[in-house]
């Protein structure tokens, strides 16, 4: 196990300069490179990548009115559901 000083000289040892590399890459360009690896790695069709691309292509900053509209009509298929048993 190393102690301050020895993981400090072998840092020292392993970056003789400090030579750490910071870059930059914008939301546009992430999006840009994650849209081309799913076109790229997609094999079969999946409705769930479809829509992942739809938000990555899309304009829209985000999907949060559909995702609130999509939980609302889960909720209320599900009652409608729970009442349909409930009849039978």
């Amino acid at each position: 196990i190393l102690n301050d000083d020895d993981a400090l000289e072998l840092f020292k040892k392993t970056l003789p300069s400090p030579s750490l590399l910071q870059v930059a890459v914008s939301a546009k360009v992430v999006r840009r490179q994650a849209l081309a690896a799913l076109r790229a790695g997609r094999q079969q069709r999946d409705p769930r990548m479809d829509l992942v691309m739809l938000a990555l292509a899309g304009r829209s900053k985000n999907f949060e009115k559909v995702l609130t509209m999509i939980d609302e009509m889960v909720t209320l298929l599900g009652k409608e559901q729970a009442d349909d048993d409930a009849k039978k």
